[in-house]
């Protein structure tokens, strides 16, 4: 791949084979959408009268990127290779507009999408038998349809927060270490590493998406850590699951990453034993090699790191998830979300979540001159990932959330 026309440091997330979309405002104007290269931003309505794109002005210019993702893949990735050709030459409408690229460091941030749904999977066969043997039979930590179907939850989209937001502490209810029912702050909050895929073309009800269409209403990949109370779960979630346990906050982090950027991470998954029934199958590959990692900042002892992993550990590909989400006529908008559930590799330490790595709180680990079994008032949890295309480095950028006392 040719040079860009300024300096990328080989580390940065944001290399020309990234280009990942995201909304940004300077100084407190407007929200809009820009580009993410190396440590800069492409303001695109900066470039729009110089572009010659069929686009109107006013889909780079809105506060979320719905619209844009609307006009579909061929004008999206399109625009992205246009870009990824004027940011490799000298003369080109971007060199020739330098202020279009502003720092990164100098953009506020903003949730890029409009999420209108929200449902989070359990798509880790490691995190599912992990938390099995904690709460059932070990013999049975895996239910019966598991490996049938990808099992999931609808989860609520108005407490999606994005990198940098606060996580305040939940109140909910619970059986304290007595056994006596409190309504209180949770005791035992805990992070769950995640991928994320975003939804980018509307489907219509009654009519399920194939295993051969999934990945075209797929956009594009963020970073998310779904927040989980554990005490207040383990209490409500008989007989319907998840509840306020989960409600309270989710996070993700503010670039999408296409679908496309990573067509060279693309590898086969797990092995699915039993073979799944035939709406589920398919002759290609759906799984992507993305490496994630999960590190806490503590108060008093610094940065840790509590677990590396990798999105290829799913048994349930993103294009499983969506067919069977849609397969009983489900329909899905341009903006909703689908988690993956924790993220958890096979051997301790590339486990996702501190339920895992403290057997439920009952086996605290040691960080620095600290311990922790379940997350601490001024705890951060910064979750990264990154896919590598020969030298390039396909990165998601920053989600660093720190926990706080509710107001």
């Amino acid at each position: 791949m040719s040079e860009c026309i300024f300096p990328i440091s080989e580390d940065s997330d944001f290399s020309l084979a990234n280009l990942p979309l995201g909304v940004f405002s300077e100084s407190g104007g407007h929200p809009h959408i820009g580009i993410a290269v190396g440590s800069k931003v492409l303001d695109l309505s900066a470039i729009y009268d110089l572009a010659a794109w069929t686009l109107p002005l006013e889909v780079l210019q809105k506060s979320t990127l719905n619209a844009f993702i609307g006009l579909g893949k061929e004008i999206t990735n399109g625009i992205r290779q246009d870009v990824r050709e004027w940011l490799t030459d000298p003369n080109s409408i971007i060199a020739n507009r330098p202020r279009s690229l502003i720092d990164q460091a100098k953009v506020a941030m903003h949730l890029p999408i409009d999420i209108g749904d929200y449902t989070d999977f359990y798509s880790s066969y490691e995190h599912a038998a992990n938390v099995g043997r904690l709460y059932r039979d070990p013999g049975q930590a895996v239910l019966p349809n598991w490996k049938h179907l990808p099992v999931a939850y609808h989860g609520r989209a108005s407490s999606i927060v994005l990198d940098g937001d606060p996580i305040y502490r939940p109140t909910g209810q619970y059986r304290d270490q007595h056994g006596k029912l409190v309504f209180a702050p949770t005791k035992q909050l805990d992070f769950e590493l995640e991928a994320a895929f975003v939804i980018g073309r509307d489907s219509e009800q009654g009519h399920p998406i194939s295993m051969q269409q999934a990945e075209d209403y797929i956009f594009g990949l963020v970073l998310f850590n779904d927040w989980s109370a554990r005490d207040i779960q383990k209490w409500e979630y008989r007989p319907l699951g998840p509840f306020l346990g989960k409600s309270f906050a989710s996070s993700m982090s503010p670039w999408i990453v296409p679908l496309e950027a990573l067509e060279p991470c693309r590898l086969e998954g797990p092995l699915q034993n039993p073979a799944v029934l035939p709406y589920l199958q398919s002759d290609r590959a759906h799984h992507f090699d993305i490496s994630l990692s999960a590190e806490v900042h503590l108060p008093d002892s610094g940065v840790h790191t509590l677990t590396k992993t990798n999105h290829k550990h799913l048994y349930w590909s993103m294009a499983q998830q969506l067919t069977h989400h849609t397969s009983n006529g489900c329909n899905v908008k341009i903006g909703d979300l689908m988690a993956s559930g924790t993220i958890s590799g096979r051997e301790e330490g590339s486990w996702g979540s501190l339920l895992e790595m403290t057997s439920g709180g009952t086996r605290p680990i040691q960080l620095g001159n600290s311990t922790r079994d379940f997350l601490q008032d001024g705890d951060a949890i910064s979750i990264s990932g990154a896919a590598s295309v020969g030298n390039c480095r396909i990165g998601f950028g920053s989600l660093v959330n720190q926990i706080v006392q509710a107001p």
